[in-house]
């Protein structure tokens, strides 16, 4: 049955995924700004779509984002507002430090990439 129901044109199909998302938002607390909010965040998600995002990094910001920072402030209190304690212990250091590496492995790609295209001689 559910393979039947790839048959139906994306243009048929479209809508009517869109329509019942606006039903299922609205019902979960008869409220229109809660449609408005999700038609919102479909527009950003096409954008992000459109500009090549992946959605796998947002996802795990949208979820680890708010432990990381309960955990940071949790860090802090202990070492009474002290950013060093973050550098001065080893392990904490370690981390920071293959955590900035990567960083810096992923991004030297594309750096020389673009530079490789300034630099190009036109003939």
């Amino acid at each position: 049955m559910w393979v039947k129901l790839l048959t139906v044109p994306y243009r048929f199909l479209f809508p009517a995924i869109m329509a019942f998302c606006a039903i299922g938002v609205y019902t979960l607390s008869n409220n229109t700004f809660d449609v408005y909010c999700a038609a919102a965040f479909a527009v950003v998600g096409y954008l992000f779509h459109k500009l090549g995002f992946e959605p796998a990094p947002l996802i795990l910001g949208f979820i680890l984002g708010p432990m990381m920072e309960e955990n940071l402030r949790r860090a802090l209190l202990m070492a009474r507002g002290d950013w060093s304690v973050f550098v001065t212990r080893p392990i904490s250091a370690t981390m920071i430090g293959v955590a900035v590496a990567l960083m810096v492995a992923i991004a030297l790609p594309a750096i020389s990439k673009k530079r490789e295209e300034v630099f190009v001689e036109e003939e």
